[in-house]
């Protein structure tokens, strides 16, 4: 064959064609045919090859529409290229008009991870999973992975990948999903995957899920190591299971494993969450055997046990051993733990001394720190205390942040300091700090707390306004709120909308609903209620069997009281909501002992303590408190008297509650006597010459029983002087001695005694009383001197005593000078008032206040209807009469009221003014909480159901 050369093809060319230059003439001439005219098959083709050429530019400058079939198509294509796949992914991903669906994600991840590019696997899984916002979604990505797999036959790698990626990012159930069916395509998940899982379990609180998913780890043969133990006793931990832990940790060590200092943490962790620092310390002890280094996490754990549990004395100590360990650094958290204690049980003085321990060692103070130190201020009501704090930490190059705030208003709301709070929140705005659902809730309590129901409902809609949605605490106060004012039907609405919103596995808020409705008497409301609860899943606690039980009580309805605490015992609830029964504790049964007094049912109670026998409940200083209580207000002095010897038998010191029950029953029965040797047993009246008096010969054969067992637990009884003071003061008082008390009073203040606001309101109230005013005054302004401010019961004092001395204008003037003084009047306050301005005879003026007491969102007590009705009738005005009575009908807020409606009308429609006299002493006299009951056995020569059936026959 002839070899062409370039002369031989130039001798040529003159016999042949003009000369044309093929490439030139054809780029001149030829136009590429559009892409759009050519056919998905077609243009599939020159996509792949331009791919597999690495002509990634030339591919981007094809004019065509990016779809989600095409990208598939190129991915199935060029499975086996994973450069060219990876390069066509990654400019489909950058198209404004176009993203890749879970599909395509799901292939090129196979692809890639068969060409073991690990690190872009991961990161394109790390993107889809991103994705998802839904547990459905996360599992319409493993059924697109499978598929996947499937159509390309890989290796299934990605499938531990994605497990582990799940777990990270918390979606476990669809971590667990993958981590039961990979194993059915011949994948097995590898340790770290695993491990992953069962971390990620035990921090969301899934400990058992995490014990069950290790045993199928080891059914399938996965091998632990150090760290899959660490987890194990952690998940065994957290399910309080500390034998098992314990079991654990020896098999393991058995088996040849070196269990690391983590490991022993989450066991001291465990005896901590428990309660049992025995335990944690039996812990710490097996390390130092094992020589096993301690952390900073070991000894700031005990630290934290020791100081949940109050003993602050072992919680530094652990401090200081802490500090000799020389491998040991002990930082601003371990010190924060033990400041944070200190604050908590209200030592703030020595959390003061521990910080500045720390600040000389060199450490900083941090916003823990600050927290801390803010929160034990405000609870012992040093508020100024605790914004010094706050101001300071501009000075700590430290920022407040909500918590901080929120303490801090939580702090003037339990002051009552609205003002101040609201400043607060002002100051929180400017800071950047947007307040929080915690924040409203936190004004919407301080708000009820003063009585400003409306500025509590502003704030509510305000709340709402700002885009701010109220949680469980909420709505729980809205509803307190509402039924306070008595408005059902409001409460009601609002509890649908609870129910609305999903807020119905919270036991609170069907406790706060229950009680609401027991408050107003509803009791088969309240029963509904209790059976929607457990109908949805939300299993009742002991306030809600206890709550119920009370309602019923004050219904009079003891039988269905007594129904509630064996339905408790029982624990009737739906199947699938299968728990172990309550079992009363003894505190439910003190409830009911104090129950069965108020509700005058005295034949229960032996029943009541035969049962806690048999349950193997004893009396506590609580139950001897409510038996000795009881029997003092029923009058049977000679069966409190035995319950007192019970106690001191059984070894209980008596406490203040039980002293000043005695002594106030002694002295409302005229005892004086008997009232002061039993007070001289208890503290050194010898500077007290007024209280030396006795008669030796009249003194009970009950109250010298009672001196001399004084003397012997006098010792371990601590009873701050200041208290028997006061009950002191408030018995003479009550005898009708004002002059002897103030006598008393002065005598005190000589010894160094700090009178506070019961003495002054005790003595003002007497003087009031008697009709001294000018007296009573002069001891209010003897408080602002020594800066004690008088609450609302001063107040209250000072207003009766103005009416009862005709000094209606002054009372008046008084009364609406309450709200300069940051006090908001209460419904004694106007029925003092409304009883005033009738004893006048200005009818008209006392119906007013009521009409502004009901403004003021103040429900009207039966004394108030009890006195209007009495003057009406007096005046001869019987139609306005039956009006209120209606009032009440239509109301029907209270049992007491409907109770007091129903004996009233008779009375008014016969025109019969003495028995309304009679009616309206009655109720007048009726203690708080009083409850009423059908059977009950008064010692009065008429019973209420006598006066019932007197006004159904009266005409």
């Amino acid at each position: 064959m002839p070899r062409y050369t370039p002369f031989f093809t130039l001798h040529l060319l003159p016999h042949l064609r003009p000369p044309q230059f093929l490439h030139v003439s054809r780029s001149l001439h030829w136009k590429p045919r559009h892409e759009y005219r050519l056919s998905q098959p077609e243009l599939l083709d020159r996509i792949t090859r331009l791919l597999v050429l690495g002509r990634f530019d030339a591919v981007d400058n094809l004019s065509f529409d990016f779809s989600d079939d095409l990208l598939d198509s190129v991915l199935h294509k060029l499975r086996l290229n994973p450069d060219a796949s990876l390069g066509f992914f990654q400019l489909a991903s950058k198209q404004q008009k176009f993203r890749p669906n879970i599909k395509c994600y799901c292939k090129i991840v196979h692809i890639l991870s068969r060409a073991r590019m690990f690190d872009e696997t991961r990161a394109f899984l790390y993107e889809l999973v991103g994705l998802c916002k839904n547990n459905y979604a996360g599992f319409l990505i493993w059924d697109e992975l499978v598929r996947a797999y499937k159509e390309f036959a890989f290796s299934p790698t990605v499938f531990d990948m994605i497990l582990k990626i799940y777990a990270q990012k918390g979606m476990l159930k669809n971590a667990l999903h993958v981590f039961d069916n990979m194993g059915k395509y011949g994948c097995i998940p590898s340790l770290r995957s695993c491990n992953c899982l069962l971390s990620n379990l035990v921090k969301n609180g899934e400990g058992y899920v995490a014990l069950l998913v290790y045993e199928q780890m080891m059914r399938v043969g996965i091998v632990p190591d150090v760290f899959t133990c660490s987890i194990v006793v952690n998940a065994y931990c957290k399910e309080k299971s500390m034998e098992k832990a314990l079991d654990f940790v020896k098999e393991m060590e058995n088996l040849g494993f070196e269990l690391n200092v983590v490991t022993y943490n989450s066991l001291i962790d465990g005896y901590v969450s428990l309660g049992d620092l025995n335990g944690a310390k039996r812990v710490l002890e097996w390390m130092c055997e094992k020589g096993i280094s301690r952390t900073a996490v070991t000894y700031t754990t005990l630290t934290k046990g020791y100081c949940k549990r109050h003993k602050m004395e072992e919680a530094e100590n652990m401090l200081r051993r802490m500090k000799e360990e020389d491998d040991v650094i002990v930082d601003e958290y371990a010190y924060g733990v033990l400041i944070d204690g200190y604050c908590k049980v209200g030592k703030v003085d020595e959390a003061i001394r521990v910080l500045s321990e720390m600040l000389k060692t060199g450490l900083e103070m941090n916003l823990l720190i600050c927290n801390s130190l803010i929160n034990g201020y405000c609870k012992l009501g040093q508020v100024c205390e605790a914004k010094r704090v706050l101001r300071c930490m501009g000075d700590w190059n430290l920022r407040p942040d909500s918590f901080s705030f929120n303490t801090l208003v939580d702090g003037y709301c339990r002051e009552c300091d609205m003002t101040e709070a609201f400043r607060l929140c002002a100051e929180m705005l400017r800071q950047g700090i947007e307040p929080s659902v915690v924040t409203y809730n936190t004004l919407l309590k301080g708000l009820c707390r003063v009585g400003d129901v409306d500025e509590a409902l502003h704030l509510w809609l305000m709340m709402l306004k700002r885009g701010v949605y109220p949680n469980e605490v909420g709505y729980c106060t809205l509803l307190d709120i509402l039924f306070n004012q008595g408005d059902f039907y409001g409460a009601l609405k609002l509890w649908n909308n609870i129910l609305a919103k999903g807020f119905y596995k919270n036991t609170i808020t069907f406790n706060t609903m229950i009680k609401g409705l027991c408050k107003m008497g509803k009791m088969t409301e309240a029963q509904k209620i209790f059976v929607k609860m457990k109908e949805l899943g939300c299993l009742p606690d002991t306030i809600t069997y206890r709550t119920l039980s009370d309602g019923y009580c004050k219904v009079g309805n003891l039988e269905e009281a007594f129904k509630i605490k064996n339905l408790m015992e029982r624990r009737e609830i739906l199947p699938s909501m299968e728990k172990e029964a309550i079992v009363p504790s003894i505190d439910m049964y003190n409830y009911l002992i104090s129950v069965a007094f108020k509700s005058r049912e005295l034949t229960c109670l032996v029943d009541l303590l035969a049962e806690m026998q048999t349950m193997g409940l004893y009396p506590n200083i609580v139950t001897y408190g409510a038996l000795i209580s009881g029997w003092c207000d029923a009058g049977m002095l000679n069966k409190a008297f035995k319950a007192y010897f019970d106690m001191i038998e059984k070894g209980f010191s008596p406490n203040v509650a039980i002293c000043s029950k005695l002594v106030s029953t002694l002295c409302r029965l005229g005892k004086i006597d008997e009232a002061n040797i039993f007070l001289q047993k208890i503290v050194d009246f010898d500077f007290v010459p007024d209280l030396k008096y006795m008669a030796s010969s009249a003194i009970n054969v009950d109250a010298q029983k009672i001196a001399m067992s004084l003397d012997e637990s006098a010792r371990s009884l601590c009873v701050p002087n200041y208290v028997v003071y006061n009950i002191v003061i408030a018995g003479i008082c009550k005898s009708g001695y004002v002059t002897d008390a103030r006598r008393v009073f002065s005598a005190l203040l000589l010894t160094g005694f700090s009178p506070d606001n019961f003495t002054y309101c005790t003595l003002i109230h007497g003087y009031a009383a008697v009709g001294d005013i000018n007296e009573a005054f002069k001891l209010r302004d003897e408080m602002l001197k020594i800066n004690l401010v008088p609450n609302i019961a001063t107040y209250n004092s000072l207003v009766s005593g103005l009416c009862n001395s005709g000094e209606l204008d002054r009372a008046k003037r008084l009364f609406c000078k309450l709200h300069q003084k940051g006090l908001a009047p209460t419904v004694v306050t106007y029925n003092i008032l409304i009883d005033g301005y009738c004893k006048a005879g200005n009818i008209r003026r006392a119906l007013s206040f009521k009409c502004r007491m009901m403004k003021q969102g103040i429900a009207p007590s039966v004394v108030t209807y009890s006195t209007l009705v009495k003057a009406l009738c007096e005046k001869g005005d019987t139609k306005e009469s039956a009006k209120l009575l209606d009032q009440i009908v239509k109301s029907s807020l209270d049992q007491t009221l409907d109770r007091y409606s129903k004996l009233a009308r008779g009375y008014v429609d016969c025109e019969n003014l003495m028995k309304i006299s009679e009616l309206h002493s009655i109720f007048s006299c009726l203690p708080s909480g009083f409850m009423f009951d059908e059977q009950m056995e008064l010692e009065e020569p008429r019973t209420f159901h006598d006066a019932y059936e007197d006004s159904e026959v009266a005409c």
